[in-house]
């Protein structure tokens, strides 16, 4: 292997994880993870993993310390153990000499600290109206910017105004050119949690499956039935509901399945705006909220029409390995020199 990657996976929800574990086996470098999660128990074989303390537990006390520095920042508390520590080791790693370039997903606060240490940065965006002040900094500090949706159906502003420097890669699933099942789909409705939290409740989730007639199995969701795999359900599914989440969407695509999506709230609207970008390309049906329970015969019956081969249009063939060349590039560049 050439080189060793570090690669920043935040913690909330399983998303970033799941991005980083698609990606690294495309790598032909040793990829060091720098995470707040516990160690998963089944990595890559080219990715090792280092813990890092909390920076929100326990939660900034003190009254007027502000974390953001007056909206320069996301988060960076004042006066936290856990906050000093986990850059501390992300900064010895880095005087080691033993991190050639670093993948960052997600923090401003981690981006501009390795730019200030000299360490070439690679971003992983989300969708949403990212132009505050820390995303500005943090997209102007990295070398290049992954952006895990296809150009063609998504472009906002101010990734395309960075140019070159943005890679739109497609939606990376860990799922893309795994085989469907051969058996067709059957008349069970999917409910696609994701795991980092939701604003709909089991009595909703109920209601919806009383009306619509059809019977329901909810992974996720706050349910205590998350699988690990969930491709057999998504591949055999009538309907899958699912919230808006990156690689929600990218699984939707790989298994082609007809779907209805359903915003959750997240910082700087990430799932509406992709929704919205679903809805538009007619890729699936796309709500702005939970729906009454009368809607839904409706709603299943519109999505049956859609999904297939035109979820094509969301480009999951070969993303991972797009975005493992963006991330090459950069060790490359640095042999050179």
């Amino acid at each position: 292997m050439t080189g060793r990657i570090g690669w920043y996976v935040h913690h909330h929800g399983r998303g970033h994880l799941t991005r980083m574990r698609a990606i690294a086996p495309h790598l032909d470098a040793h990829v060091v993870c720098f995470s707040s999660l516990p160690a998963p128990d089944d990595l890559p074989a080219n990715v090792s993993w280092v813990g890092l303390a909390r920076d929100d537990q326990p939660a900034p006390a003190l009254p007027g310390d502000d974390p953001t520095a007056g909206g320069l920042l996301h988060w960076a508390p004042l006066r936290h153990a856990g906050h000093r520590s986990r850059l501390a080791v992300i900064a010895a790693a880095v005087a080691t000499g033993d991190v050639d370039a670093f993948v960052v997903d997600v923090s401003a606060e981690v981006t501009l600290f390795l730019r200030l240490l000299g360490v070439p940065v690679i971003v992983v965006t989300q969708p949403g109206d990212r132009i505050d002040e820390p995303h500005r900094l943090a997209f102007a500090a990295a070398r290049r910017v992954i952006a895990p949706w296809p150009v063609e159906l998504y472009a906002p502003r101010h990734l395309t105004s960075l140019g070159d420097r943005v890679a739109f890669v497609g939606g990376i699933s860990r799922f893309a050119g795994r085989a469907r099942p051969a058996r067709p789909r059957g008349g069970e409705v999917v409910l696609l949690g994701g795991g980092g939290g939701a604003d709909v409740s089991a009595d909703d989730i109920a209601a919806a499956e009383s009306a619509s007639g059809r019977p329901w199995r909810v992974l996720g969701a706050g349910s205590g039935s998350w699988t690990a795999d969930p491709w057999e359900a998504l591949s055999t599914a009538s309907v899958v509901v699912s919230w808006c989440g990156q690689n929600a969407v990218a699984d939707l695509a790989a298994a082609g399945a007809p779907a209805v999506v359903i915003p959750q709230e997240r910082p700087f609207a990430e799932q509406h705006a992709t929704a919205s970008a679903l809805g538009r390309s007619g890729l699936a049906v796309a709500l702005t909220g939970w729906p009454e329970p009368a809607r839904w015969p409706d709603l299943l019956g519109q999505a049956s029409a859609r999904g297939g081969e035109a979820w094509a249009a969301w480009r999951t063939e070969g993303a991972a390995q797009r975005a493992a060349a963006v991330i090459s590039a950069e060790l490359r560049t640095g042999e050179a020199r």
